[in-house]
C-alpha cells in the first residue's frame, strides 16, 4: 500500500505524445505517476524510462479508456493502491479525419467514449475526492477546433467543444473547494496524429505553426498550477479560434462546395 503522504498524478493516454511529456514533467515535479494507456508493451516501456530518468515512481495501468467500465477500472485500482491522486490529467484522444458518414457506428461509439463518457466520469469520481481533501488539480486536453464547427473532423471538434465547456464550468464551480480545473486548447501539436515528412515538421515547429508536445505540456501544467481556467498555447492556435468565432456559417458552407475539400470528406 502507498501512504497518503506521496504526491500522486494520474495521466490517460500516457504512452506516447503529449501523455508521455505529461508523465515527464509532472515526475520532475515530484509526482508519482500512474500512466494510463492500453499500448501494454509501449507503455510498459516508456514508464521505466521515466522513473529511470526522473527517480520517481511511475506506475503503468493497462486500460482501453473505450469500454464502458473504463473509468470504474481505474478508481477502484487507485482504491485499491491506497493513492490519493492530487493532479488528473485527461489527454487521451484521437484524430480522425473525413466525413461523419466515413465513420463506422462502433468507431463514433469509440471517440465518443474516449473523449467525453469516460473523462466525466473519471472527472466526477476523481474531482469528488479532491474536493474532500480541499486540493487538486484536473487538466482537460480540448483544441482549439473547439470554437466552430470544422468539416472533416466534425465530431472530433464537436466533442473538444463538450470538453471546454464542461471544463470552464468546472473551474468556476469548484475553485472555491480548493480544485483547479483547466482546459487546454491546443492547435496543431507534433504527434503521431499528424502523418507529415520531417521536413514538413521542422518548418511548422520553426514557424510556430506546429507546437512541439513537450511545450505544450510545460504550458499546460503552468497554466494549471497557476489556477487558469483556460489556456490557448501559440499564436496558431489563438489565430484559429479568432478565425472560428468571426468566420460565419455561409463562408464555412462555401468551403466545403470546394473539389478539393469535398474529397476530403469521402
Amino acid at each position: 500500500m502507498h501512504t497518503k503522504r506521496q504526491k500522486y498524478a494520474l495521466v490517460t493516454g500516457a504512452a506516447s505524445g503529449m501523455g508521455l511529456c505529461y508523465v515527464r514533467r509532472l515526475a520532475e515535479r515530484g509526482y508519482a505517476v500512474v500512466a494510463v494507456d492500453r499500448r501494454e508493451e509501449e507503455l510498459r516501456a516508456r514508464c521505466r524510462e521515466v522513473a529511470e530518468t526522473t527517480r520517481q515512481v511511475v506506475e503503468p495501468l493497462v486500460q482501453d479508456l473505450t469500454t464502458q467500465d473504463a473509468a470504474e477500472r481505474i478508481v477502484a485500482y487507485v482504491e485499491q493502491q491506497g493513492i490519493e491522486v492530487e493532479v488528473l490529467v485527461c489527454n487521451a484522444g484521437v484524430l480522425s479525419f473525413g466525413g461523419f458518414l466515413v465513420h463506422e457506428p462502433s468507431r463514433i461509439d469509440q471517440i465518443i467514449s474516449l473523449h467525453i463518457s469516460t473523462h466525466t466520469q473519471l472527472v466526477r469520481a476523481l474531482g469528488e475526492r479532491m474536493r474532500a481533501y480541499g486540493t487538486g488539480y484536473i487538466l482537460w486536453v480540448s483544441s482549439a477546433t473547439a470554437w466552430m464547427p470544422y468539416p472533416s473532423i466534425a465530431l472530433y471538434a464537436a466533442t473538444k467543444s463538450y470538453v471546454r465547456q464542461l471544463a470552464v464550468a468546472l473551474h468556476d464551480e469548484w475553485q472555491q473547494d480548493g480544485v483547479v480545473v483547466t482546459a487546454i486548447c491546443p492547435g496543431a501539436v507534433d504527434t503521431p496524429f499528424y502523418r507529415l515528412s520531417d521536413s514538413m515538421r521542422r518548418w511548422l515547429l520553426r514557424l510556430g505553426v506546429m507546437l512541439s508536445a513537450d511545450e505544450v505540456a510545460r504550458r499546460a501544467l503552468r497554466a494549471l498550477f497557476k489556477g487558469r481556467r483556460q489556456l490557448t498555447p501559440g499564436w496558431a492556435a489563438k489565430a484559429m479560434v479568432l478565425l472560428g468565432r468571426l468566420i460565419p456559417s455561409w463562408a464555412i458552407r462555401r468551403v466545403v462546395r470546394i473539389e478539393c475539400v469535398q474529397r476530403l470528406l469521402k
